[in-house]
């Protein structure tokens, strides 16, 4: 077993911001490493994933969200990848085992033997399992069940979820994908590096505008990380018997105004009714969402039938840096901080 240090550090919230969070509302605390009591492991992480709901989190929360709210002095959280290096009993995973849990944004973590997750060797490289594709295959397949010859369009694109989301799309059959972003040059990689086939940029001109040119026939399928006008443009685009999917609310979320828990939008429901359009919140991704995605990705991957785009911090000293890069739209694809 290695030698393992008294201390560890983490990344806590020092203080509630006014808006949105920068790197000087976080400190990098140092705190004594924590012990593994029966039924929990503890965890070297080795890699965790910076998301930008983060932001609602830390501004409160919203009811019935899922996750807790951040407060003063709490640890972040979110989606880790670590070795196992002490566990106790003889049941769950071994010293040496890669896992997968919620306890990232600290270098070492004790969790229960329940919420941790093996790798095995589904996928070839350990950071892929904190790819947020999942979401859009469940969200793809089974919510929008896309078809062969749609035409899809993506919000966010050059996010987590839409960097994957438009390639998987094309993997289904889709006959043309469409992505939004915020930048030409992040439009510019979704089409050359991601098998978009055009892209509108938020803030070129009106989205609907952008969007009627680029797919003059219609959308199908609408996969939607933002919301706002976007999501109005979309209805505008939308062919009769169009598939919405509502992922994320990143208009809210990302607004320098208010707590990013709310995210509200005017739609034309008239248009939702006479165009047959059928809107549905994305399911959830349960235990078999997740064993169909990790087969499927992990021989695309093998393939070379998909990319994984992400970034990659070094170090939990520069992770409030990244969170803050991340809500200022800087970063293309998933952001990873390497321990």
């Amino acid at each position: 077993m290695p030698t393992l240090p008294r201390t560890s550090r983490e990344v806590q919230l020092a203080t509630v911001p006014d808006g949105l969070p920068k790197a000087e509302h976080f400190v990098v605390a140092e705190v004594p490493l924590p012990a593994p009591d029966d039924g929990h492991v503890l965890v070297r992480n080795r890699f965790f994933h910076v998301f930008a709901a983060l932001r609602t989190l830390i501004g409160g929360s919203v009811k019935d969200a899922p996750m807790p709210p951040v407060r003063p002095g709490d640890t972040l959280f979110g989606p880790a990848v670590g070795e196992v290096v002490s566990a106790t009993g003889d049941s769950g995973p071994k010293v040496g085992d890669l896992v997968s849990h919620w306890l990232g944004w600290r270098e070492y973590a004790v969790v229960p033997v329940g919420q941790v997750t093996p790798l095995g060797d589904a996928l070839p490289d350990p950071v892929a399992h904190l790819g947020q594709g999942g979401l859009a295959y469940a969200a793809l397949t089974r919510d929008a069940e896309v078809r062969p010859g749609d035409t899809v369009f993506v919000s966010g694109a050059a996010g987590g979820v839409g960097s994957l989301a438009g390639q998987i799309a094309r993997l289904l059959g889709a006959g043309q994908v469409i992505g939004s972003t915020s930048s030409r040059e992040k439009a510019d990689r979704l089409i050359s590096e991601l098998g978009y086939d055009a892209a509108v940029i938020r803030g070129a001109a009106p989205i609907e505008e952008q969007l009627a040119k680029v797919a003059p026939d219609g959308i199908d399928v609408y996969l939607d990380n933002v919301g706002g006008d976007q999501l109005q443009a979309a209805i505008a685009a939308a062919r009769p018997g169009a598939r919405f999917v509502l992922i994320g609310a990143l208009s809210g979320q990302m607004s320098p105004r208010g707590t990013g828990g709310t995210a509200p939008v005017e739609l034309d429901t008239y248009q939702l009714i006479l165009k047959r359009v059928s809107m549905r919140a994305f399911q959830g991704f349960d235990e078999q969402a997740r064993s169909q995605w990790l087969e499927r990705f992990g021989g695309w991957l093998r393939a070379g039938d998909i990319t994984f785009p992400y970034v990659r911090i070094a170090g939990i000293d520069d992770a409030p840096r990244a969170l803050q890069e991340l809500i200022e739209g800087r970063h293309f694809g998933t952001v990873i901080v390497q321990l």
